[in-house]
């Protein structure tokens, strides 16, 4: 009989915490049994996994499942969890414990099983029960996926080409310039034109073929002429209006625009303009300086000058890192299952999930907003999670076929910066990760990325 591990409550939610810690399905804990299993490989990156577990390991889970149902039934002349076995048994048979025995016995002993045969299931597996009887061994194959071998391409002496990080004289002055822009302050013009880098208060209404469209309306806008805020063209058009005008612009939608009841479509606006605002800068001297806690311009050049070379260095750093990185992952042959692409997916769902909530926003507000759906926003991510599990997979090839190695004492420093991190004590922050599935492994596992990473750029030249 065919069981899937969504029809056993207790192994739906030991696999559940198992996968979502650890998207390569490593396995830890469980108790040890007497068994005998063999897998073999069925297709690239499927195993069957025979297990034969002991018949006495079945009866203990039988006995646990017992004292667990019984408490539940009502048998007339018996108080309720009162009903000894044999009646029990007489009455509904022994097979009513058998899912319950299940739920006790299946997690236990494919986890052992995988972890003997060095198996690294990457999803839930499918679990054909093959004998589950009173008294006699307790017989299951397994059908899993697991992870795929990387055939390693060359990832040593990779060639980083030569990228220009200094900082010019040009790059402070545009740093300055920008500081000056937050510092300017407003003027209301009332007799003139709007003009490029001016905000412009408006309203707007859009039509297409003559009817008013859904999101195109808005009053007292503060647009920034010049800001490529809205649609090409529709900006510029507004340059050389004055206070009180009003005027139909025509503008055409990007083809790649996110609704495609506008995408491409030539629409008429008719735009109306309350104010006009334009920036006053500040004087760039030394009284700027002091508003900005400098002594002189000189001094607040020094610090942006500062500022930039310690961006440039970690814009420096990235580059070579990620370079060796996308260098030996090309280099790289690896078939990746699709359901590691799915779970990273929605891993990327997830973590774009949170950070909408930052923003006060949801999944469902996105795709109002976005006019998509779920569908489109997984085709959306899909090259990238791609990239990342393959990217993941050989580096954890590297690591291993350079045998890098993690330390207690690296574990334990990775420790205490995420206790000082978070403001919270190391103690505290060593317990939280042990009580999760993986969680140690995982700070490890992190750690050994970094190395490798690091070895990668240590190689290259």
């Amino acid at each position: 009989m065919k069981w899937l591990y969504c029809q056993i409550e207790c192994f739906s939610t030991y696999l559940e915490k198992t996968f979502v810690n650890d998207p390569f399905g490593r396995v830890l804990g469980g108790e040890k049994y007497r068994m005998q299993t063999k897998w073999e490989k069925i297709e690239k990156n499927k195993v069957n996994l025979h297990v034969e577990v002991e018949a006495e390991k079945l009866d203990e889970a039988l006995d646990k499942a017992f004292k667990k149902v019984v408490k539940r039934i009502n048998v007339p002349g018996f108080r309720k969890g009162k009903v000894p076995r044999k009646i029990f048994e007489s009455r509904f048979g022994v097979e009513a414990l058998y899912n319950d025995a299940l739920d006790i016995l299946l997690p236990e002993a494919y986890e052992q099983a995988i972890n003997e045969n060095g198996i690294e299931p990457v999803d839930r597996p499918e679990i054909d029960i093959e004998t589950i009887e009173k008294g006699k061994p307790f017989v299951f194959t397994a059908t899993v996926i697991v992870k795929p071998e990387v055939e390693l391409g060359e990832y040593k002496a990779l060639e980083v080409p030569e990228k220009d990080f200094s900082v010019k004289e040009e790059d402070i002055e545009a740093e300055l310039k920008q500081l000056q822009n937050r510092h300017a302050e407003l003027e209301v013009v009332e007799d003139g034109e709007v003009q490029n880098g001016d905000i412009a208060v408006i309203d707007f209404e859009g039509f297409l073929n003559g009817e008013p469209f859904e999101g195109g309306k808005g009053e007292k806008y503060s647009l920034e002429i010049g800001s490529g805020t809205f649609i090409p063209g529709f900006e510029e058009q507004l340059i050389g209006m004055k206070k009180g005008e009003e005027k139909e612009i025509q503008v055409t939608f990007p083809e790649n625009y996110h609704n495609e009841d506008l995408a491409g479509k030539e629409t008429t606006f008719k735009v109306k303009v309350h104010d006009i605002k334009r920036k006053k800068l500040p004087e760039l001297d030394d009284e700027f300086a002091k508003d900005v806690d400098f002594e002189t311009l000189e001094e607040l050049k020094a610090d942006i000058k500062n500022k930039l070379e310690e961006r440039a260095k970690h814009e420096e750093e990235h580059y070579r890192r990620d370079t060796v990185i996308e260098k030996a992952t090309e280099n790289a042959t690896v078939e990746i299952p699709e359901v590691m692409i799915e779970n990273e997916i929605q891993a990327m769902i997830r973590e774009f999930e949170q950070q909408l909530a930052y923003q006060g926003l949801n999944l469902d507000l996105y795709y109002q907003f976005t006019n998509s759906d779920e569908a489109a926003l997984k085709e959306q991510f899909k090259n990238d999670a791609e990239k990342r599990v393959k990217t993941n997979l050989v580096l954890e090839a590297i690591a291993k076929a350079e045998n890098i190695e993690v330390t207690d004492e690296e574990v334990e420093k990775e420790l205490e910066k995420l206790a000082e991190q978070y403001k919270r004590d190391v103690e505290e922050i060593r317990s939280l990760f042990t009580a999760r599935s993986n969680g140690l492994e995982g700070i490890k596992s992190d750690i050994q990325i970094r190395k490798t990473i690091d070895f990668l750029v240590e190689q290259s030249k």
